[in-house]
């Protein structure tokens, strides 16, 4: 998720903003279930673990909940000794490795939600085979940018998208090689 302004959290990490409906945790679903594992970064990790493992999250959204819960977690960190989210693995190591390894390993799809540091170290070293980028109808004006710290471009071709009735449109890339 990201707004019009190239930011996924506010200036004080909110994510209040994002544009949820029906229809957008229809296709949330049928993403997660085309996927046999996340992979993320620490920050978003303590936020996930805490909300999905919450009584809210499965009142507000049990399926997805039940998806999140059960699907296999990657977290990578340097601060973490130890995750207590079900179905979680700790990496200290080389990014790039683990996630070559982890690439090599799956029969589905793995995806990266959130974590933008993260995300950089793995664009960097050419390991993402499609970028699937959700914006929403909001110009934030400050918060923390998707993309950051890049010394070089990152060409893309576009290979679908997808018009939300809330406004969200779904862009979905392919780097150039």
């Amino acid at each position: 998720m990201m707004s019009l302004d190239g930011f996924f959290e506010g200036e004080n990490k909110e994510l209040d903003w994002h544009n949820v409906d029906e229809e957008f945790n229809e296709f949330a679903i049928n993403q997660l279930n085309a996927a046999d594992s996340l992979i993320l970064g620490r920050k978003t990790y303590e936020g996930m673990a805490n909300y999905w493992t919450s009584k809210q999250a499965l009142s507000n959204d049990p399926m997805i909940t039940k998806r999140m819960n059960e699907i296999t977690k990657n977290v990578f960190s340097r601060e973490l000794v130890k995750v207590n989210w079900e179905n979680t693995n700790l990496f200290n190591s080389t990014i790039p490795k683990v996630v070559s390894e982890l690439k090599k390993s799956s029969n589905k799809d793995i995806l990266i939600l959130g974590s933008a540091g993260l995300s950089e170290t793995i664009i960097k070293n050419e390991l993402i085979d499609v970028y699937r980028i959700m914006i929403n109808p909001i110009i934030l004006g400050k918060g923390s940018p998707l993309f950051r710290n890049f010394d070089h471009q990152v060409r893309l071709e576009l290979k679908n998208s997808r018009v939300f009735h809330s406004g969200n449109i779904l862009l979905e890339y392919e780097p150039k090689r």
